[in-house]
């Protein structure tokens, strides 16, 4: 038996009792002879739960992660739950980590089976839906415990709700909040142990920062998302119904669930925001006695804190705030928080699907449904559409421009089609073409039109300003319009938005809240207009609630739009372009040609390449994937919107995507003012894209250029320093002989001056009034000899000439032999060219 497991025999054995303090064998004997009235008098910190908790928090330090566990299974089997509810807020803090992210706790969020097997598997079977940790919350939600939870550290429009003294729209909030003695600071809320225990978990995902060697572990093999994974299985089944809390002993009966709000229809979900001080003065009452309520209270709960949690970090005024180009973001969430969110809606999607043909339909509605029927078709319109719609736009608003979207953009996507997690699979098509969607799902595109058509826009003003050359970049776009092009699916998009645009009467304002997933009779329904008009009126209530009522609806289909997408087929068609030419560049070089330039043979040209993607560093695979995708993008958007080749053709040649003679670009598309060229919009777009460039070189003194990756860089200042000081010396001599119009001075002009520098090509018309002022007299360079090339070259040399038994010195004549052959030769050929310009 291990010392923990003695020490608890020790403190529970009856014989070491004294009255109704336990008294541990190793406690102080002056103790023990004491009564427990003056044990408990002198040593108030040493009753049961405190010593219970100092025990267990001295093991946390002292012993390893598997007999922690182990010792705390037997905790929570030995113990009742009067003495277990001490340790309960310090064990849930000690697993998920502190709320403000100074304790790292178990850290979750980076255990893999992988890397540590053993911590991996006993961490998942402690927090297992059935395993011991679960337990103990039952044990405790039997006897109706509540823990206090800080009203701070919740998400940011709700925490500012209820300091305002107004209850938020979710029930999870409904009779909670506690309010100091004095009524101004200390808010928080009173939750019962399975609440608590969901608040830390959903909460460690974002206050928990992840360590910096985090950055390479894969999210879905974490121990973090496969519990999300199982508890979300476990508390939302897609096939059968919630299993019960199992009992707190062998055949004991089950812990009944904890009291909570009284049950109300979900059609109330969502009304108008309640003052607290009227909803607080009623104390909670009783559950409803209906024992079929008691089946789901667990997975309403923790929908709603994942929801809340993860999603609840804006406010449609909030979001309407952040529209502004000063505004302040108050909250980032990271890629993996998308992934998780990511987990959730493809589960709730399984989870709403998994209903029986006969019970979706509304009609079939009966007081006889189960409340988990209920339940599974009003989770997704009640508790997350809102929240999530905010949730994107903020993403698509405000995430960075590169290749950490995609995780965005597949958690939307997979909102968008909720068909795909649907129990029956349409048969596969035998042509290989798309499946059409089902009209069965035009109430849930109607329903969602701005998740489709909103976020549609946002997109296109985000790949409008990427780099579509690059691979990633390109498969997020293509990605978008295969999505969008499935068959059927445009047109239930345009059906919502003429639902939506359709004349209709004054809708009351924030009423339109009661008509999704009502749980009432027919009878109900069929005091409103005919099937149409209630549809629409269904949409419009829809983009009311989420833009607010004086929303500015941009129609997908429209002429806005459609420009929109018309300009994004056309940077698609040049970053084709693009592509192709990058990739005929990179089948130029050979591959001794990078050797050969290092050598001094080829010139190195920095401003041949195109440094805004990433197609250098994948090769040439990464050229024919872009050109795939983007190739069916287009094909996609033309289906989509309607549009003919004879369109794209004559946008293309609108925007001047032709080549020039030499097979390069065109300077991107720009003005000319009084400081030089400006780039219009146009052009802006071009250089994002990679679709044209300015040819870029320097033009000052050649003498003062930055310092080359192919050069030593304390050999050339120094080799700058020495030639400074010849040429201040010795300035008036080369003048005179660069002066001499015999051979000697072209000779000297020919090693003395710059070559070229009166024809040199001026890009700035700012830099020509002063091009007179640049012209500078003879001089030596001896920057040449600080170059990696020209060292390696006389080594070489040398080496070479060791070979044939020539010594340094003879070697270093000849070299100097032969260079002044060469440059004979080419004093001669220089004056030559300038007596046939003459």
């Amino acid at each position: 038996m291990t010392t923990f497991r003695r020490r608890v025999a020790e403190w529970r054995s009856p014989s070491l009792r004294r009255g109704s303090l336990w008294v541990p064998q190793w406690f102080p004997k002056t103790a023990v002879v004491c009564g427990s009235r003056e044990v408990a008098m002198a040593f108030p910190h040493l009753q049961q739960p405190s010593f219970l908790l100092a025990s267990l928090k001295a093991d946390s330090i002292n012993k390893p992660f598997a007999q922690r566990c182990q010792d705390l299974v037997k905790v929570i089997e030995d113990f009742p739950a009067k003495e277990l509810h001490a340790i309960f807020p310090w064990l849930v803090e000690s697993i998920f980590g502190s709320l403000d992210g100074v304790l790292l706790g178990w850290n979750l969020r980076c255990l893999q089976g992988r890397m540590s097997p053993v911590e991996y598997s006993i961490a998942m079977e402690f927090l297992d839906p059935g395993g011991p940790m679960m337990k103990l919350v039952y044990k405790l939600q039997a006897e109706d415990y509540k823990f206090d939870f800080p009203v701070s550290y919740l998400p940011g429009p709700v925490k500012a709700s209820i300091q305002e003294r107004v209850l938020p729209d979710s029930p999870l909030y409904h009779n909670k909040v506690q309010f100091p003695p004095t009524g101004g600071l200390g808010l928080h809320l009173a939750l019962n142990p399975f609440e608590y225990y969901m608040f830390f978990f959903a909460l460690s995902l974002i206050t928990q920062k992840p360590l910096p060697g985090a950055l390479h572990i894969r999210t879905s093999d974490c121990a973090y998302f496969i519990l999300v994974d199982r508890y979300l299985s476990w508390f939302l089944p897609t096939e059968g119904s919630v299993l019960p809390p199992f009992s707190s002993s062998p055949g004991g009966p089950s812990p009944s669930p904890a009291p909570r709000t009284p049950a109300m229809p979900f059609a109330s979900y969502g009304l108008h925001h309640t003052s607290l001080l009227k909803r607080h003065v009623s104390h909670q009452t009783s559950v409803n006695a209906d024992p079929a309520s008691h089946e789901i209270w667990r997975s309403e709960t923790l929908l709603q804190v994942f929801v809340e949690m993860w999603l609840h970090h804006y406010s449609l005024e909030m979001y309407q705030k952040m529209q502004s180009p000063h505004a302040k973001e108050s909250f980032t969430p990271t890629e993996e928080h998308v992934l998780v969110v990511r987990l959730l809606l493809k589960h709730l999607h399984a989870f709403s699907n998994s209903l029986k043909p006969e019970q979706v339909s509304p009609s079939t509605h009966s007081h006889a449904t189960s409340p988990l029927e209920e339940f599974k078709r009003a989770a997704v319109p009640r508790f997350v559409q809102q929240k999530l719609y905010l949730f994107l736009q903020h993403c698509f608003g405000h995430w960075p421009l590169d290749a950490s979207f995609r995780a965005v953009l597949e958690m939307w996507l997979s909102y968008l089609q909720p068909w795909r997690y649907a129990p029956e699979k349409p048969a596969p098509s035998s042509d290989c073409q798309p499946r059409a969607v089902s009209e069965r799902w035009a109430p849930f595109v109607q329903e969602n039109l701005l998740m489709y058509t909103k976020l549609f826009v946002g997109f296109l003003s985000r790949a409008l300003r990427t780099d579509l050359v690059s691979p990633k970049n390109a498969l997020m776009v293509f990605r978008v319009a295969k999505v969008f092009a499935q068959p059927n699916l445009a047109e239930m998009i345009q059906k919502g938005e003429q639902l939506f645009l359709e004349p209709e009467l004054v809708i009351p304002h924030r009423q339109h809240r009661l008509f999704t997933a009502s749980p009432f009779t027919g009878s109900f329904l069929s005091s409103w207009p005919p099937a149409v008009t209630d549809t629409s009126f269904k949409v419009k209530s829809h983009v009311y609630s989420l833009e607010g009522q004086d929303c500015k609806y941009t129609p997908m289909f429209g002429p806005e739009v459609r420009t929109l997408v018309l300009r994004l087929a056309q940077l698609i068609t040049q970053a084709k372009q693009t592509a192709k030419s990058i990739s005929d560049q990179c089948g130029e070089s050979t591959p001794g040609r990078p050797f050969l330039s290092w050598l001094g043979f080829y010139s190195t040209d920095t401003n041949g390449c195109y440094p805004a993607n990433d197609l250098d560093e994948m090769g040439q695979d990464s050229v024919r994937k872009t050109d795939e995708y983007l190739e069916k993008a287009l094909e996609y958007l033309c289906q989509m919107f309607r549009l003919s080749e004879a369109q794209l053709a004559q946008l293309t040649l609108a925007l001047g995507t032709t080549q020039d003679e030499n097979g390069k670009k065109q300077l991107p598309d720009c003005i000319v003012g009084e400081d030089g060229l400006i780039l219009t919009p146009l052009g802006r777009y071009q250089i994002i894209n990679g679709l044209r460039r300015f040819d870029i070189e320097y033009q000052g003194d050649l003498e003062l250029q930055p310092i080359r990756s192919y050069e030593i860089a304390s050999l050339v200042r120094m080799l700058f320093r020495l030639s400074s000081a010849i040429n201040q010396r010795f300035a008036g001599q080369m003048a005179a002989l660069c002066a001499r119009a015999d051979f000697l001075g072209s000779f000297c002009r020919y090693h003395l001056t710059e070559p070229g520098l009166a024809g040199r090509r001026l890009l700035s018309p700012v830099a020509r009034g002063s091009a007179a002022s640049r012209a500078r007299g003879p001089r030596l360079s001896l920057r040449f000899l600080g170059s990696y090339r020209t060292l390696l070259s006389l080594l070489l040399a040398f080496f070479v000439a060791s070979l044939f038994c020539v010594g340094p010195l003879t070697c270093a004549l000849l070299l100097v032999l032969g260079y002044l052959l060469y440059a004979v030769a080419m004093t001669l050929l220089t004056e030559r060219s300038k007596l046939h310009q003459l």
